[in-house]
């Protein structure tokens, strides 16, 4: 097996807008490089970086008290009842992430003759390149700070840290500071926030070789310099931060450090990770070799989703870290980036997050456990406050510090989503099932939501069946009704799963929760055939919505699949064949060909990722958008098409491994190398027209039964004992 061809890739000219710019991240500090030979740009964000707007004093609505009676109002037939259920508070957001400053580098003298620009996926370095100048970026993760080194600047180099970005605050109180130094020059820039005491400062560090250094308002001049070396960080704070203290830990890292000495120290972390996992698709080199820009107009060519899923996983990897990715990854050069550029758990996070497991990037998982464990509190004072509950509710919305639930509205009842625990809570199961071992952190929080069922769940229906009432499917809702409702399935297959996995990590709970998990209802099928949205009499679909919450049973859960549950899996398919696109939603998209790889449907995979690549979906630095045509700059699409893929060839359990469950004409042939299996293997796989070799590297000693078109087949795996298989035609 051989490592994933493709590497990087490069523009010929300027990228003209932020949304253009190749993008480096170690998970805390974003770098978003861009401009043009004149006014060289990089623009700093760091992942804590959120601009209050009052929202951090925002609570969840203290409705418990008022919840038997909506329980009774829905179960009795009325189905506007929970339109009432509200404190009559308007819309909140909260705080949104927005961009720190740019560092510009003007050179007045430039030519932009030959300018090309480009990121190496393998390193993670940014570089920007015309005749005699060259400008290099990377985001350490070894030392954590923003690194750029301009060879050959020329006679004069203007360096200035410039908040001045789209849609900046008009009382944002903002000073510079700038200090000669024996490298150089030590430039900061500090950024109070309105109406408070919270700001942040960034600050950089200038080391240059020959030439001279003056200090020029609100920056520093070089002249006549060979190179430049430039060492960024910021940081969040109240009152004043020490500037020498940060200076002096900025000089430490540097310590006589060349460039390429601190790109060694990051590329060692960088590498590793990235390159465990490639994608080979037997692309025409020719093809291989044409910048992305180029590359996107070509949606059929395997060239292209060889580009895309080394971008995907490049950006996943470099935009989580302190927390999971964000709407719009780790980068945003607005102030005013949609959706607050925040954490939208019930269905984006999960999306941009679904290869991790699979696809070896336990950073990704480590970052959004972070971000779950961090937050515990505020998710059980959901549960108490909404529900009059033990245990814990996840937010549908987050700016990844408050955990609490707020953002809501009549159109929108995110507060009464109870599945949201069970969804966040499962990347982090699938990721223990892959290393064989059980997270306490993990434990303790499926745990918590065990509790919440057993406090929620007390309604029954006329057979006796467990009622999840009041219910949401997000962020639908069923024809002729209200959007609170009834045994919506994503809550059914969620509470299911949540008390089973439980009792599966705590066996002296194992009886009780299990019993509780039987009394829920069976999923509904429709007269149309179709898996029901809400598994209550009276509740029809609405078929044309871009989220396919109800689908949660197959994907990410295993509850639904044409092996066990044919029915089932029959109806689910029909769901699928019914459900529109609605406004046309990268995420849409995505979510729909995740759960076609799941069916074993490569043909709606295939026409899934077609709508996707041929939709100008994505920008030239192969960052994506949230609509057709570049529309909003979102991650989405960019995070998820590597999860689409490996499902569409690989998908797994603890105890089953489907090979090629979802072929489809974008996939002929190829290699997928570094696939982690949930049963505790990785995975090499070759395919093509006259067959296909797989390769197993068991971790553990364990027995799985492995599906392939040709049927199913035992296999002992006994651990540290490679394990070779050999399909026909397929």
């Amino acid at each position: 097996m051989t490592a994933g061809p493709v590497h990087g890739t490069w523009e010929p000219r300027p990228a003209a807008r932020w949304e253009d710019g190749f993008l480096s991240g170690n998970g805390h500090h974003g770098a978003l490089a861009f401009g043009d030979p004149a006014d060289d740009r990089v623009i700093v964000t760091h992942h804590t970086l959120v601009r209050p707007n009052g929202a951090e004093h925002a609570e969840p609505p203290r409705l418990a008290d008022e919840l038997p009676a909506l329980q009774d109002r829905l179960l009795a037939g009325d189905l506007t009842a929970a339109e009432d259920f509200t404190d009559g508070r308007p819309l909140q957001w909260v705080q949104p992430f927005h961009p720190a400053f740019q560092i510009r580098l003007r050179r007045p003298d430039a030519g932009a003759r030959g300018y090309r620009r480009g990121v190496d996926f393998a390193t993670g370095e940014v570089t920007a390149a015309t005749a005699g100048w060259t400008s290099r970026v990377h985001v350490s993760r070894a030392d954590d700070v923003i690194v750029q080194h301009i060879a050959a600047p020329g006679p004069t180099l203007d360096i200035t840290l410039d908040h001045r970005l789209p849609n900046v605050p008009a009382g944002l109180g903002v000073g510079h500071g700038a200090l000669l130094t024996p490298e150089g020059a030590v430039l900061s820039i500090r950024a109070r926030y309105p109406d408070g005491d919270r700001a942040y400062t960034g600050v950089t560090l200038v080391a240059v070789t020959g030439g001279r250094l003056s200090l020029a308002a609100p920056g520093a001049r070089v002249e006549g310099a060979d190179s430049v070396l430039l060492l960024t960080r910021v940081r969040r704070h109240t009152g004043d931060l020490d500037v020498t203290e940060e200076t002096r830990a900025l000089r430490a890292v540097l310590a006589g450090r060349s460039y390429d000495d601190l790109l060694d120290r990051h590329t060692a972390l960088h590498r590793t990770a990235y390159e465990r996992v490639g994608l080979n698709l037997a692309a025409d080199p020719d093809e291989r070799a044409l910048p992305g820009s180029e590359l996107l107009g070509r949606p059929g060519s395997p060239a292209l989703l060889e580009r895309l899923f080394a971008a995907g996983r490049y950006h996943l990897l470099s935009a989580s870290g302190l927390l999971p990715p964000r709407l719009t990854g780790l980068w945003t050069g607005d102030w005013d980036t949609a959706w607050a550029g925040a954490f939208t758990t019930d269905a984006n996070l999960n999306l941009q997050t679904a290869s991790a497991a699979a696809g070896a990037l336990p950073e990704v998982t480590a970052a959004l456990a972070a971000l779950i464990h961090g937050q515990a509190e505020d998710w059980r004072e959901n549960a108490r406050a909404i529900f009059g509950a033990r245990g814990v509710v996840a937010p549908p919305h987050t700016d990844g510090e408050s955990g609490l639930t707020y953002h809501f509205s009549r159109e929108y009842p995110l507060h009464l989503w109870t599945a949201g625990a069970d969804w966040l809570l499962k990347p982090l199961v699938d990721h223990d099932d892959t290393r064989g071992e059980q997270d306490p952190r993990t434990a303790a929080a499926l745990a918590e939501v065990a509790l919440f069922y057993e406090d929620f769940l007390t309604r029954t229906d006329a057979d006796g069946h467990l009622v999840v009432v009041p219910s949401y499917s997000p962020e639908n809702r069923p024809a002729g009704a209200s959007w609170g409702a009834v045994n919506a399935a994503m809550d059914l297959s969620a509470a299911r799963h949540a008390l089973l996995t439980a009792a599966a990590y705590h066996p002296d709970h194992a009886a009780r929760w299990r019993a509780l998990a039987d009394r829920l209802p069976p999923h509904r099928t429709n007269a149309d055939g179709a898996l029901a949205e809400w598994a209550w009499p009276g509740l029809d679909d609405t078929y044309d919505h871009r989220h396919l919450s109800h689908l949660y049973a197959v994907w990410p859960l295993d509850e639904i699949n044409p092996h066990d549950t044919p029915r089932l899996a029959a109806a689910a398919h029909r769901a699928l064949e019914l459900r529109g696109s609605e406004n046309d939603s990268a995420h849409g998209h995505l979510h729909h060909a995740l759960v076609a790889a799941r069916l074993r449907d490569g043909r709606r995979v295939g026409e899934a990722l077609a709508r996707v690549l041929e939709g100008d979906f994505f920008h030239t630095s192969l960052m994506s958008a949230h609509y057709p045509h570049r529309h909003v700059y979102n991650a989405d699409a960019a995070h998820t098409l590597p999860a689409v893929l490996i499902e569409a060839l690989v998908q797994s359990t603890p105890d089953r491994l489907v090979l090629l469950p979802a072929p489809c004409p974008a996939l002929a042939a190829g290699e997928l190398r570094g696939v982690r299996t949930r049963f505790g293997a990785d995975l090499d796989l070759a395919w093509g027209p006259h067959g296909a070799r797989a390769v197993l590297r068991p971790h553990r000693t364990h027995r799985i039964d492995i599906l392939t078109s040709s049927g199913t087949e035992p296999l002992d795996l006994v651990a540290g004992e490679d394990h070779v298989l050999t399909l026909g035609t397929w």
